[in-house]
């Protein structure tokens, strides 16, 4: 089951779609295929962003959002060539538009497997803006890729000094650094914040999270039983995960569950609370609860609870409803390896 990863290197650049829209009636195509790339009509969008030419609207504009489609529908070479057209729209002053499509161009080169193309981009941007700790973040992380693991260490490093109190950049650098088995370089930057002696300058949310993926579950229940009233969704969610991993699924599952009572309908809660209904093979439950999560307009975890949604209908029997799902999450979602085995598995069933 797909849970939220902290440290995507594609997720976090690739939600920066919704980041920059066009203004007035001059870019009526352009807008349309933005909207577009939100609705996830990518063939859509292209067609848009055709007439958007044609009709004389912003070009670097056009070219950004065509560069956006293409990676929507995995085409990263397309994708490359309309994002290196919309840079050659840019003065020798760049502005935060330049930077953006540079991010989108980087995790272009990323996806076809280029990884020195994709360093060298943020080379450029590092260059250019020397405290754009992003940069460093991601370039840290294609070189943990490449096994560079003390370069990367360096850049990593040079990230956070740029912000040391970014309590996000660390839990991120932490994750990548476990999904390349190199766990106790990422504990480093966890464990040089010492919650104990900042706790009057660190929030309850910060210290309880630091703790938990320190895997020191106890203190981190303490800490978010205090952040859950003021945290919102994102200390719920947390709070619900610690008791998780301390064994108390059913307690879990009670605090997603009154957090969505008393609350707006939040897609992240709704996520969690299938996913601990699953660990408690409540497989009904949990479909209901990410089924709740998908109607849930606009929410950032839409591809996780549509692949869940799927696993929950595997393990009802409903075999033929989970290959229906799985053949409209894959024409949505091409380019997700997991999807695609699993996909194979409901074919021969």
């Amino acid at each position: 089951m797909k849970k939220k990863r902290f440290a995507a290197l594609l997720a976090l650049v690739f939600l920066l779609a919704n980041a920059t829209a066009c203004q007035g009636a001059a870019a009526e195509n352009t807008d349309r295929g933005m909207q577009q790339i939100q609705e996830l009509d990518y063939q859509g969008a292209l067609t848009s962003f055709e007439a958007a030419l044609v009709n004389k609207e912003d070009p670097q504009m056009i070219y950004r959002g065509q560069g956006i489609a293409y990676m929507g529908l995995t085409q990263y070479e397309e994708a490359v060539e309309s994002f290196e057209r919309a840079l050659s729209y840019s003065d020798e002053n760049p502005d935060n538009l330049d930077y953006d499509i540079n991010y989108y161009l980087a995790t272009a080169f990323y996806k076809q497997g280029k990884l020195d193309e994709a360093i060298a981009v943020y080379d450029a941007i590092i260059d250019m803006k020397p405290k754009e700790k992003d940069a460093w973040y991601f370039r840290g992380v294609l070189k943990l890729e490449k096994g560079e693991i003390e370069n990367a260490k360096a850049d990593f490093d040079q990230a956070v000094s740029i912000d040391s109190e970014d309590y996000d950049l660390r839990i991120d650098i932490f994750c990548s650094c476990v999904d390349y088995g190199q766990q106790e370089l990422g504990q480093t930057y966890l464990e040089e914040v010492n919650v104990a002696e900042n706790s009057a300058n660190i929030s309850d949310y910060d210290q309880g999270r630091i703790y938990f993926y320190l895997g020191q579950y106890e203190e981190a229940r303490q800490a978010l039983e205090k952040a859950k009233e003021t945290g919102g969704a994102p200390a719920v969610s947390m709070l619900g995960q610690t008791y998780e991993q301390l064994g108390d699924y059913n307690y879990a599952a009670s605090v997603y569950s009154n957090y969505l009572e008393s609350n707006a309908p939040d897609a992240d809660i709704y996520n969690q609370l299938g996913l601990c209904r699953m660990r408690t093979e409540d497989y009904q439950g949990a479909l209901e609860a990410f089924q709740a999560g998908i109607e849930i307009a606009g929410n950032e975890n839409l591809q996780s609870l549509k692949f869940n949604e799927i696993v929950a209908c595997e393990y009802l029997g409903e075999f033929d409803k989970a290959a229906q799902l799985m053949e409209e999450y894959m024409a949505t979602y091409p380019d997700d390896e997991d999807a695609k085995r699993e996909y194979e598995f409901l074919k021969t069933r």
